[in-house]
């Protein structure tokens, strides 16, 4: 009888004190997706506490870097960075800096200035620029225009037309930094997802995360089904935001910068070698690395794009041809 109210007691205790080891789980529409979040923490309390720092920072990041928003930094440096030298936020300085870095390593396949065209398309009404525009304004589409001094923390575009987007950098960022945030809480297993963009923490309790990769042309379906631990994994495809146009051709939203227009992804030929992509996922350690490498890669083709990640340290990838067709990075076929 004893050793019944004993129990009873302790379990009565642990109730008060919210001390529940369990998962916790949380969604949430910032950044103009879906924010997903799954972590493991013994105090159900505290955990409401950490989960809402987490989702407080997705909205900060949001509110700072989002270009659809007239007061977030990002807006006021496409308003001013082409008329003079401007201050920006170390945060700011940060993300352009590892930007133009990556605007560097793939040779240009990487460039936040595609939003000077880009910003003219609208996905959800079928808008695009057309010809002329884009022969107009290709010339404003270069990274070499952000002169960016990291040190002094300023900023000017050397061509006043010049705009610039961190949708293919932002959300790895905001992942990266959620992880931190549950690491300063002693979380030591997650799962963050933003979009195309995931970053886990620890493993899901003794057993690795199985991070699906959808199948590009029905979302139904996933096109393969990775076990993954303590790495960030993004994904880039031409499903993701498009419309079809009155050629029948599909109009999406990652840019090539060197036409000023969506990569090409369409293949008549099915039996050819096709070079064009329509899905990329890249596997490393942070996802402010394997977020702007998933665009580098779509942009660049199969071939030399996965010779891209092939002399990274620390990376893999998958990539699915236009002709949907799988093919992996050599560490991944291990």
């Amino acid at each position: 009888m004893y050793l019944i109210r004993r129990i009873l007691f302790l379990s009565t205790l642990l109730c008060a004190t919210g001390a529940s080891a369990e998962w916790h789980y949380d969604k949430q529409a910032i950044m103009g997706t879906e924010v997903h979040l799954q972590f493991w923490y013994e105090d159900a309390e505290k955990a409401q506490v950490i989960n809402r720092a987490v989702m407080d920072e997705f909205r900060r990041i949001d509110a700072q870097l989002s270009p659809y928003k007239k007061n977030s930094e990002l807006t006021q440096v496409n308003r001013q960075a082409g008329q003079k030298e401007i201050a920006i936020s170390e945060e700011l300085a940060e993300i352009l800096d590892k930007s133009l870095w990556y605007s560097e390593k793939t040779g240009g396949a990487f460039d936040i200035t595609f939003a000077t065209l880009g910003s003219l398309y609208n996905f959800r009404t079928g808008r695009q620029a057309d010809q002329k525009t884009t022969d107009t304004l290709l010339p404003a589409v270069n990274y070499r225009l952000i002169k960016l001094d990291r040190k002094n923390l300023t900023l000017e575009f050397g061509d006043p037309r010049t705009k610039i987007d961190l949708g293919g950098i932002a959300k790895g960022y905001a992942v990266d930094r959620a992880v931190a945030i549950l690491q300063e809480h002693g979380v030591q297993n997650a799962s963050v997802s933003a979009g195309g963009d995931a970053r886990l923490l620890g493993d899901k309790r003794g057993k690795p995360w199985l991070i699906g990769i959808r199948h590009p042309r029905d979302k139904s379906k996933n096109a393969a089904v990775i076990p993954l631990e303590n790495t960030a994994i993004s994904t880039s495809g031409d499903y993701e935001r498009f419309f079809i146009d009155d050629e029948d051709h599909r109009v999406h939203h990652i840019f090539n910068p060197a036409t000023g227009k969506p990569a090409e992804t369409d293949n008549s030929d099915d039996t050819a070698d096709s070079d064009k992509l329509i899905s990329v996922s890249v596997i490393g350690p942070a996802g402010f690395d394997t977020d702007p490498l998933s665009t580098s890669v779509f942009v660049l083709g199969k071939q030399e794009g996965m010779a891209l990640i092939e002399n990274l340290v620390g990376f893999e990838a998958i990539v699915i041809d236009s002709n949907h067709r799988m093919f992996f990075t050599k560490g991944l076929h291990q």
